[in-house]
């Protein structure tokens, strides 16, 4: 038996019909940039997740960046994040000029520590970037409590995390402003790159739909209004015939970027996402299946808190022997994958900060014998069967 750690091709064949028909006829209209697919896909993410805004750009990546634009974070600034992630995190914050101060993780939840988070804070610190890793959510209250505390901005990094929740409140609801991406193996993932901003902060929502767009046009002026605090709305006389050109698409407000969702992507999503409860859940079960089945092997399984739902966006396993698990499982078929073999504060890209081995214990622990198997809303009984009986073979 072979079996992948994540079947996209499964996922497509079960909603073939519907996608191929969206995608035919976004190709058939002729408008693939800014069309209603992503109007109607913003509107509907705003209502899943219960929040005012929702703004679609290019990438996660791209939504990490653009959120800590729309705060004004920038060079000089620290924020404050893990260690236990994806690279795209810290990047985000290095890449708009601030500088990433990393806080080591909690061995159960292997989510950011809120209790190791206050001795961190400096007077250059503007906002904790917690991630809601392999889709469990953090300890909200406490890092908004201490954000608070501190008069600072937390920035949901929620790209693991679409449809979990904490205490009955979606992931992405739970900050002042958060990000998701579509990658194709996310929980709800696009047929290419696709990301999210979420927020309930009007402005900061203005600010972003500017900075995806070259800072241009009406979003653009509006944004520029709200930086300085003028009132009116007043539209720039272009000089040109107003009934033929948007006369503001040339006017340019703030320096931004480019980083607008496709059409094609956010039609592809828009059918995704009636389907994501129900995917989410039937990892929820693969997930129990694996805890129950697991519990007397030598390995620890993923630890859910009481006040949350996690969406298992990966499965992981924590092993002593990681290196011999991985080998022994692929040569029975069944394939893994190690998130993440080097904690960020130990990159060769971070080295200029100083961080040495021993400096956050939990996270190294974790880089040296995590690992994730097979998990997807499709994986058949027989396959879940296979995994566990293998694993549970392993050593003899």
């Amino acid at each position: 038996m072979q079996i992948q750690l994540i079947n996209l091709k499964r996922q497509y064949e079960s909603i073939k019909e519907e996608v191929d028909k969206e995608v035919l006829d976004v190709l058939s209209a002729g408008q693939y940039i800014m069309g209603k697919n992503v109007k109607e896909f913003e509107r509907e993410i705003s209502e899943y997740i219960g929040v005012k805004n929702s703004v679609s750009v290019g990438n996660g990546t791209d939504a990490l960046i653009i959120a800590l634009k729309a705060l004004g974070i920038g060079r000089g600034d620290e924020v404050i994040t893990t260690p236990f992630t994806f690279f795209a995190t810290a990047e985000s914050i290095s890449f708009v000029g601030a500088t990433p101060v990393f806080v080591d993780v909690d061995i159960n939840t292997y989510n950011i520590d809120p209790e190791k988070i206050e001795e961190k804070i400096t007077d250059k610190t503007k906002a904790i970037m917690p991630v809601h890793i392999f889709g469990q959510p953090c300890d909200m209250d406490a890092i908004n409590e201490i954000a608070k505390k501190h008069n600072l901005k937390v920035i949901e990094d929620a790209c693991q995390a679409i449809g979990s929740e904490y205490k009955g409140k979606k992931a992405g609801s739970l900050s002042d402003i958060a990000c998701f991406s579509f990658f194709p193996t996310k929980n709800l993932g696009c047929a290419g790159d696709g990301g999210m901003i979420v927020t309930d902060d009007d402005n900061l929502a203005a600010l972003c739909r500017a900075l995806r767009a070259h800072g241009s046009g009406a979003d653009g002026q509006k944004a520029f209004n709200i930086i300085n605090d003028i009132k009116e709305d007043a539209a720039e006389d272009s000089g040109n015939d107003n009934t033929i050109y948007n006369p503001l698409k040339y006017y340019n407000y703030l320096i931004g970027q480019n980083s607008r969702l496709d059409e094609l992507q956010a039609a592809i999503l828009r059918v995704k996402l009636r389907n994501l409860d129900k995917w989410n859940n039937a990892r929820r079960r693969h997930a129990r299946f694996y805890n129950e089945q697991l519990k007397d092997t030598n390995l620890a399984a993923p630890f859910e808190t009481n006040n949350v739902k996690h969406v298992y966006h990966l499965y992981i396993l924590c092993s002593d022997d990681r290196s011999k698990m991985i080998n022994y499982l692929k040569e029975n078929g069944i394939a893994t994958g190690v998130y993440y073999p080097i904690p960020l504060h130990l990159q060769k890209a971070y080295q200029d900060l100083g961080y040495k081995e021993g400096d956050l214990p939990n996270a190294e622990y974790l880089s040296h014998r995590t690992f994730a198997i097979p998990m997807f809303a499709e994986l058949t009984d027989e396959e879940k069967e296979y995994i566990v009986d293998t694993i549970k073979k392993f050593g003899e």
